[in-house]
């Protein structure tokens, strides 16, 4: 198959899309979309067992896999087919035989890449060389020896000081009146008798003698020292000075190498207007890798060949990422960091169904009802309600987006303030303060992790183990938000303990007691290999999309903020 080549439907085939689906939806693709999806992973599978397949037996090691991609197309004479596409390279190539082509112009980029790659090479082999050759690694320990003598002559010095300022002490009180010291004390001296007043004054001006040249003797000791630094950093200032200008000049070279390539990229239309990469992330610079997803490469190939979008799916292949959210056959919508920009404009010209908005609820069928949320206590200091799934907690920045449990509350209760929250898609108890004294301590005891939580979700796969702890820091994906990922260094501490109660059908049933509150958290500790590695069932983020996430808060115990009684509530789920 060469490549860029259009794979045909065999008949039958499912009516074709009279309107683009959005590519951020993650719900269900068109069934000609999942069509091409299932005839893709069929190959993978299949390629997945030959020795020869180029660069697909590297999908399966550690951070391997990848973003593959179908994109079902019309031609002029009104053929249905599809294209496929995967993110970045594939096997160190761009061009792989039966996938469409990079967004970059080759032949621009063949003409400057190899030189400024062979530039950047031999800065980062001379910053290597600097840093840890044997001589820098030698001077660097010399140094560091150097400051801790230098620490400890001034640390035997404070403490020889600190004697002497006690004996001159113990004596002056001797010297003005007695201190009944033994005779053999230090500071005896001149302390067996009367002293006339000549001698009193001799003998205060030799402790005052005494006390000048130990500060004589601490300013000749820090001025050594610094002599001593200041000789050595001029030998480190040299070394310093070389890594810093290498450094410098790597970065430099770098971002004028990521312009470069950026310019390589033009982006087309369906209306056949043409815009630069970078103009279309604009104020901004587009993030590194940006144009090379499957979804853009897709959409531009079809419109080099003239032929017209009709839907698209995108679907992880190989070992997830070290960070977690994807699972090998897994569909996903497009990213909104890399793509957001991009797809938009690629699809104008194209009748495009409405991107899904962060906090729209998921279609669910029949609305919620004017009565949601119920309420489970209410006293006059705290609601506590139990939200439906689909409903937000507080309104969203977006506009379109201010029906919630606070606004709905609120109309009731003018002042009522969020304790915390739960996500969108989730359901459960929810605890709201109607004055801000009670609003600040139940918040404090969420702080001070004083409030117990216990959660009930149906977990998509078969969990091996029946309790345990799950310690993954979280952060956002910046490319995607608003999913989180796992982020060892730069997350946040997260803390969930897990108990099975049910399994059956490839499902399993827990409950999740989450020790720290981060955004997404029981969601992604359940989905991650080094967590349960399975998604909450109905997971539209980190697995696959059904009519509600199966995730629900059923219990809640605190302290009340009044009374000081324990409260304790629940709610059984509604699955």
């Amino acid at each position: 198959m060469a490549v860029g080549a259009v794979t045909c439907f065999a008949p039958p085939l499912d009516a074709a899309p009279a309107i683009f689906p959005s590519p951020f939806d993650p719900g269900e693709p068109h069934p000609l979309a999942r069509r091409a999806a299932d005839e893709l992973l069929a190959d993978l599978r299949r390629l997945d067992g030959l020795a020869s397949s180029h660069g697909f037996h590297g999908l399966h090691a550690p951070g391997g896999g990848k973003m593959f991609g179908v994109l079902v197309v019309a031609a002029p004479d009104g053929r249905i087919g599809y294209l496929r596409g995967f993110s970045g390279m594939l096997g160190g190539a761009w061009h792989v035989p039966g996938f469409v082509p990079p967004l970059f112009d080759t032949a621009a980029r063949d003409a400057f890449w190899p030189a400024a790659e062979r530039h950047l090479g031999e800065l980062d082999r001379a910053l290597r060389a600097l840093t840890d050759s044997p001589d820098h690694a030698a001077l660097r320990a010399e140094h560091a020896a150097m400051l801790a003598r230098q620490a400890a002559e001034l640390a035997e010095l404070r403490t020889r000081h600190r004697d002497h300022r006690a004996a001159r002490h113990a004596e002056r009180r001797a010297i003005r009146g007695g201190t009944g010291l033994h005779a053999g004390h230090p500071a005896s001296l001149h302390a067996s008798g009367p002293v006339d007043g000549g001698d009193l004054a001799a003998a205060l001006h030799a402790l005052d003698q005494a006390s000048r040249g130990d500060a004589a003797e601490r300013r000749r000791l820090l001025a050594a020292h610094a002599e001593e630094r200041a000789a050595w950093g001029a030998r480190l200032a040299a070394i310093d000075g070389e890594r810093e200008r290498l450094e410098h000049e790597r970065a430099a070279q770098s971002r004028t190498l990521m312009r470069r390539l950026h310019d390589t990229y033009v982006i087309c239309n369906a209306r056949g207007e043409r815009r630069p990469l970078r103009e279309l992330f604009a104020p901004g610079e587009p993030p590194s890798g940006a144009g090379d997803c499957a979804g853009p490469k897709l959409i531009g190939h079809a419109s080099r060949l003239g032929l017209r979008p009709l839907a698209l799916a995108e679907l992880w292949w190989g070992a997830p990422p070290a960070s977690g959210g994807r699972r090998a056959g897994q569909l996903y919508p497009s990213c909104r960091g890399k793509c957001g920009p991009l797809l938009p404009f690629m699809l104008e010209g194209l009748p495009l169904a409405a991107a899904p908005v962060f906090g729209a609820a998921p279609v669910l069928g029949a609305p919620l009802a004017a009565d949601e949320p119920r309420v489970v206590f209410e006293d006059r200091w705290l609601v506590v309600v139990d939200k439906p799934c689909g409903l937000l907690s507080v309104p969203g920045r977006d506009a379109g987006l201010c029906d919630s449990v606070l606004t709905r509350l609120r109309a009731h209760h003018p002042g009522v303030l969020p304790v915390h929250r739960l996500d969108l898609d989730a359901s459960g108890l929810l605890i709201i303060a109607k004055d801000p004294d009670s609003h600040a301590q139940l918040q404090g005891a969420f702080a001070r992790r004083e409030v117990d939580k216990r959660y009930v979700a149906w977990l998509d796969g078969t969990v091996t183990g029946d309790r345990g702890t799950i310690e993954l820091a979280l952060r956002v994906d910046l490319d995607d938000r608003p999913r989180q990922i796992v982020d060892p260094e730069h997350g946040k501490p997260a803390i969930t303990e897990w108990r099975v109660i049910d399994r059956t059908a490839g499902r399993t049933r827990v409950h999740l007691f989450p020790r720290t509150g981060r955004s997404h958290q029981l969601r992604v500790h359940a989905a991650h290999p080094l967590g349960l590695g399975a998604p909450i069932v109905g997971d539209r983020l980190y697995g696959r999309a059904a009519a509600r996430l199966a995730l629900h808060a059923e219990a809640l115990a605190f302290l009340h903020p009044y009374t000081g009684r324990r409260l304790a509530l629940e709610r059984p789920a509604p699955f």
